[in-house]
């Protein structure tokens, strides 16, 4: 009986369990003009200046740090400050309006994936910087700021793009052709303006292992996984979390032992700016980041350090 009891105890508290183990991260972060790695005590390792309010970055398995360094270049630049490869988008040909990036990706084969807004396309580079791969996505709503967010190669040579001004998630295979979308609603509210508002503009989205997509709903203030089907069969509302408001929803990482880390940005003193919660119908908040001295409001871009194992970003 004294077994048995024990089992039932390890199966009932399994997911708390889990998610207790986590007790800290070190984040890498951009925004007060500069991108910087904070330790587990809070203060800051490593910065460089950076300008700009950007949408990603990431730290690559050799230490470097890629991120979008201006509104048509991206960089990598290494932990010694020296910057080891560049790429500035230009318009293609037959275009001549103005071209932004939101999304940079360094893929397994040592290339660089791009969104490029206003050519309303993905590209891929080689070291040399050449063209090797472009992917034309399909706009609705032409905006060269809201054409696209974030996107992100996955593991089967498709692309999932976030197109912010048409509210959508496109799957596009690798000749651009679009075979799985899902458009965000509102949610039954109002839709309501800035930042602290509410609306479809949806920001990141990625592929989990069970094949459902989680996206970041950006000021949709939600997260939600969608099947196949277009079902959503898990979400995250903006109150749902004890004593924790959700705004812009931005950055998203699936860890290893299911947990999922998101960012809440323009979220006001009082709530996180990063999120950890178990991946299940607990939804148990097992940490948080909230570090005003060094981020401030607009902390879009941003991911975690020391997690040992795959993580889907």
């Amino acid at each position: 009986m004294k077994l048995f009891a024990i089992c039932i105890c390890c199966i009932l508290f399994a997911p708390f369990a889990d998610a207790q183990s986590t007790i800290g991260h070190r984040v890498l972060g951009q925004d007060k003009g500069r991108i910087a790695i904070v330790d587990l005590k809070g203060k800051v390792e490593w910065e460089i200046p950076c300008e700009n309010s950007i949408h990603d970055l990431s730290m690559l398995a050799n230490g470097n740090v890629l991120y979008i360094s201006s509104s048509t270049s991206v960089t990598e630049i290494s932990p010694s400050k020296k910057i080891v490869w560049q790429y500035t988008s230009k318009p293609k040909a037959g275009y001549s309006g103005k071209i932004e990036i939101h999304a940079v990706q360094r893929l397994g084969n040592g290339n660089t994936m791009i969104s490029e807004n206003g050519n309303s396309r993905i590209i891929e580079l080689d070291r040399a910087g050449n063209i090797v791969k472009e992917i034309p996505y399909f706009i609705q709503h032409k905006d060269v700021h809201m054409e696209t967010r974030l996107a992100r190669k996955l593991n089967n040579g498709h692309y999932l793009a976030c197109h912010q001004s048409d509210a959508t998630v496109r799957e596009y295979d690798k000749s651009g052709k679009v075979i799985w979308s899902y458009t965000l609603d509102l949610n039954n509210q109002e839709a309501t303006p800035g930042h602290s508002g509410h609306g479809t503009d949806v920001y990141l989205a990625i592929r989990l292992k069970n094949g459902n997509t989680l996206i970041s709903a950006g000021n949709n203030n939600r997260l939600i996984e969608v099947n196949k089907s277009g079902k959503v069969v898990w979400s995250v509302e903006r109150t749902e979390l004890p004593g924790i408001k959700l705004f812009w929803l931005t950055s998203l990482e699936s860890l290893p032992n299911g947990n999922i880390i998101f960012g809440n940005t323009h979220s006001g003193n009082e709530n996180p700016q990063m999120i950890e919660i178990t991946h299940d119908t607990y939804k148990k908040v097992v940490w948080t980041f909230n570090n005003r001295e060094v981020f401030g409001d607009d902390m879009a871009a941003a991911m975690v350090l020391d997690v040992k194992g795959m993580i889907i970003r």
